[in-house]
C-alpha cells in the first residue's frame, strides 16, 4: 500500500503556494547575478549586532523586547499584540483558533493575497470568494450577504496584487455588518507605503490587524510578523501557537528594527522606494502597449500587456524575475513589479524597451 493512501483527504489535491523561490530556484545557480523583483521584497539590508550568550535556552514565546517595540511603534497596549513567524503564521492561527474543519468557511476577495485561500484549505476550512468590482473595490452587499456563511473575512489594505486600498465607508459597513457574526481580518502588509491604516478599528472586537517586518523592514528573511487585536483575541491565539515562534536570533533583529533608529531608517529608506517606484511608473508609461493597472500604494507595480508571455521569458533569459499575476480574476496578461534598487530598476527598464524596441521592429 501506497504512503499516499493514507494522506489527510482534504490534503490529496492542495496544490502549495508558488512562492517566488520555488518558481525560480534553478535561476539561482551560475551565470549572472539574478534580479528578484517578484517577491515584493525591500531591494536592500541592513546589519545587526547579535547576542548569543543566551541561545543555549529556549526563547520567549513572546519576547517582551519585540512586544514593547511594536506597540510602542503601533500605539497600542502590550495585550493587543501578538509576534508570530511571520504573518502568515498569524492568517493561520487565526483559522486555527476560530474556524472548525470540515464545517467553517473563510471570505476572499479576490484579485488577492493567494495564502488566505491556501491556510483555509490546508485545514480543511472552505473559501468563500467575491470578487473584488472593477475598480478593485469591495463589492459590499455581496460581502454582507454571506457574512452568515463565514467565520472569518479577508481584506488586504493595500491589496496585493493591486496596489488598491478599500474606501474606508465600505470597510466600516462590513465592520458594523460583521459584528456577532465573523472576524474581520485587515492584512497591512504594505501598510509603511500608504497614507492611511487600520488601527482606528481595533476598538472593536471582531476586528484583527496583520502586519509584518517583510516588507517597509526589509526582514523578509526574519520571518516576524504581528497580529492586533482585542486582548480577548490575543489570548484565544496563545492558545494554538507554538511553543517557541520565534527564534532567539529573530527576536533580537526584530526589537533592533523596531527601536528609534531602526524605526527612522525604515521611514527613510521607504521614501527612497517610492522615489524610485515614480521613475518605474514614468517610464513604463511609455513603452509599448502597456497599461498600468490597480493603484501604487505598495511597493510594486501592476500592468497589463498583449506580450505578457513573451516579455517574461525576456527578462527570464536575463535574469530578472518579476510576477505573473494573470491567472487571478480581472488581472487577464497583468504583470507585477517589484520596486529594487536604482541599479536593479534600470537593468529591468532597459530589458523592457529592448523587448518592445525588438516587437516593434518585427512588425515594420
Amino acid at each position: 500500500m501506497s504512503i499516499l493512501s493514507i494522506v489527510a483527504k482534504h490534503v490529496v489535491n492542495l496544490v502549495p503556494y508558488a512562492s517566488a523561490r520555488r518558481l525560480f530556484k534553478a535561476s539561482e545557480q551560475g551565470g549572472a547575478k539574478p534580479v528578484w523583483l517578484n517577491a515584493n521584497e525591500a531591494p536592500t539590508g541592513n546589519q545587526y549586532s547579535l547576542d548569543t550568550s543566551l541561545y543555549n535556552r529556549y526563547p520567549d514565546c513572546q519576547p517582551d523586547a519585540v512586544i514593547t517595540s511594536y506597540a510602542h511603534y503601533t500605539g497600542l497596549a502590550k495585550e493587543q499584540v501578538l509576534v508570530s513567524r511571520g504573518a502568515d503564521e498569524g492568517i493561520e492561527l487565526l483559522i486555527r483558533a476560530f474556524c472548525n474543519a470540515g464545517k467553517d468557511s473563510i471570505l476572499i476577495c479576490p484579485p488577492t493575497y493567494g495564502m488566505y485561500a491556501i491556510s483555509a484549505r490546508t485545514f480543511d476550512i472552505g473559501v468563500e470568494e467575491v470578487p473584488l468590482g472593477n475598480d478593485f473595490q469591495l463589492d459590499v452587499p455581496n460581502i454582507v450577504a454571506k457574512l452568515d456563511r463565514v467565520k472569518m473575512v479577508f481584506i488586504c489594505a493595500p491589496n496585493n496584487p493591486t496596489g488598491t486600498l478599500p474606501e474606508p465607508t465600505d470597510v466600516e459597513t462590513v465592520i458594523n455588518a460583521a459584528q456577532g457574526k465573523a472576524l474581520v481580518v485587515i492584512d497591512e502588509a504594505y501598510v509603511e507605503f500608504a497614507q492611511d491604516n487600520a488601527l482606528g478599528w481595533l476598538v472593536h472586537e471582531h476586528v484583527v490587524v496583520l502586519r509584518t517586518l517583510s516588507k517597509a523592514f526589509g526582514l523578509a528573511g526574519l520571518r516576524c510578523g504581528f497580529t492586533l487585536a482585542h486582548p480577548l483575541v490575543i489570548e484565544t491565539l496563545l492558545k494554538v501557537i507554538a511553543p517557541y515562534p520565534l527564534s532567539a536570533p529573530v527576536a533580537d533583529i526584530a526589537a533592533q528594527a523596531l527601536s528609534s533608529s531602526g524605526v527612522d531608517t525604515m521611514q527613510k529608506q521607504v521614501a527612497q522606494i517610492l522615489a524610485n517606484q515614480q521613475v518605474i511608473l514614468h517610464s513604463l508609461s511609455n513603452l509599448g502597449d502597456i497599461e498600468l493597472v490597480g493603484a501604487q500604494h505598495g511597493n510594486f507595480i501592476l500592468f497589463r500587456t498583449s506580450y505578457k508571455d513573451a516579455l517574461m521569458a525576456h527578462l527570464v533569459e536575463h535574469k530578472v524575475f518579476i510576477r505573473d499575476q494573470s491567472k487571478q480574476p480581472q488581472l487577464e496578461n497583468c504583470l507585477r513589479i517589484s520596486t529594487g534598487t536604482q541599479e536593479e530598476n534600470a537593468k529591468l527598464l532597459s530589458l523592457i524597451e529592448q523587448f518592445y524596441t525588438t516587437q516593434e521592429a518585427t512588425r515594420a
